[in-house]
């Protein structure tokens, strides 16, 4: 019979804490990248997730993500629909040593930052109506399915063995990969040629400082224990982001011409994203060059979009999609049994089996979000139009949405 274990229990709900922790800090994070005009409702679309996820997660959507299967490997059922079922015992399914009730708040935390994540990609401009709505449907009909494929032990993903530590395909390649459709389908800002200067690049540098510190929760709070496997992840998490952090400012130094602070920020979200679905199952030598990697490949699909006509505002697709998906295979390469016995060899340990299986995880969510995100945007919007007036937008969405502006001149 399974029994609680104070020491991980504690951890666990320190976890849960320091990820909350982080949608605020995304907040902050993508507040500073927008113009003055817009910084309450950016900051708002971060809030207002952060209470109604809460909300649905109990009501239907952890049962849908982690509930006992329908027997296809695709979606949980009802079966515990309102934490029916849910007690402080622990789950011999999920986390045998914590109470259930802590494994289910510990994964409420990852379904309320993912689509604040999309939020980024279409700033400035979307009616807040159509962003709840949005919001509900997305977390229901796309995260919790993707959830229920990679880390429920009757997923179909996970049957196949795909190795996913702490969401870089649950979360960042599906909230990436659903930013560029929005992005697309939302349209351009008024007046936006290529990129807007940020407003506040010390808003952004903070919330990026307590996204790095919670994203310590987020990768080691994932072992769903405090033990070897927590303190593995807590280093890799650390060394990827800072590695990710210098090589960005090397490269837009060499780029531009100065050594950027809002890049060093940006490089080393980069890195915290990369990382995620490998913090478990590489050496910390592995989380080095993943984050010198993902560096260099973020920093060229941001360049790229900035040449472009895709408006993905603040780059959720650059560094969510791209280094997500950069994550997953990266995992499939550096992954080793012994870094950590409960995951695969890699690549480079002669497995290219699990190279395969991470590129098909990456297909399938890819795939699977841009489908469901398109379709929910078009049944959004003939309910709710999605992008406010063009008068709405000139003026800024602070006054035109919510009748208040950040800053008093």
């Amino acid at each position: 019979m399974p029994e609680i274990n104070a020491g991980d229990t504690a951890w666990m709900l320190v976890a849960t804490a320091l990820v909350m922790l982080m949608t605020p800090g995304l907040a902050f994070f993508y507040g500073g990248l927008v113009r003055r005009k817009n910084v309450l409702s950016t900051i708002m679309h971060s809030l207002f997730i952060l209470a109604l996820i809460s909300v649905t997660w109990v009501l239907w959507g952890y049962s849908l993500a982690f509930g006992p299967d329908t027997g296809l490997g695709i979606i949980g059922g009802l079966d515990w629909i309102g934490l029916e079922g849910v007690t402080a015992a622990p789950s011999p399914i999920y986390a045998p040593t914590i109470p259930h009730y802590a494994f289910m708040a510990f994964q409420m935390m990852f379904a309320i930052i993912t689509p604040a994540l999309i939020t980024g990609a279409f700033a400035e401009r979307k009616r807040f109506k159509a962003f709840v709505l949005f919001s509900v449907a997305w977390s229901t009909l796309v995260y919790a399915p993707i959830a229920h494929w990679v880390w429920s032990p009757d997923g179909w993903l996970y049957g196949l063995g795909v190795l996913d530590f702490a969401g870089g395909t649950v979360v960042h390649l599906s909230s990436g990969i659903s930013a560029l459709v929005a992005a697309l389908m939302v349209g351009r800002r008024i007046g936006v040629i290529r990129e807007t200067e940020p407003h506040d690049v010390t808003m952004t540098v903070l919330g990026a400082g307590l996204l790095w510190f919670g994203w310590f929760g987020f990768n080691a709070g994932s072992a769903l224990a405090a033990n070897g496997i927590a303190a593995l992840a807590l280093v890799t998490t650390n060394t990827a982001a800072a590695m990710a952090a210098l090589t960005w400012v090397t490269i837009s130094w060499l780029h531009k011409g100065s050594p950027s602070v809002l890049g060093a920020a940006l490089g080393a979200v980069a890195g915290l994203v990369a990382i995620t679905p490998a913090a478990g199952y590489v050496s910390p030598a592995g989380a080095i060059l993943i984050g010198g990697g993902v560096a260099v490949v973020c920093y060229g699909a941001a360049q790229l979009r900035i040449r472009s006509r895709v408006d993905d505002a603040l780059d959720v697709f650059a560094v969510h999609g791209v280094g997500g998906a950069f994550g997953a295979l990266a995992t499939g390469v550096f992954a080793s049994v012994a870094v950590n016995a409960a995951g695969h060899d890699g690549a480079l340990a002669g497995n290219l089996g699990q190279l395969a299986i991470q590129a098909l995880a990456v297909v399938a969510v890819a795939v699977y979000s841009a489908a469901a995100t398109a379709l929910i945007l078009l049944v959004v919007n003939a309910a709710v139009r999605i992008r406010v007036p063009s008068a709405a937008e000139e003026a800024g969405l602070d006054m035109a949405q919510h009748g208040e502006i950040a800053y008093q001149l």
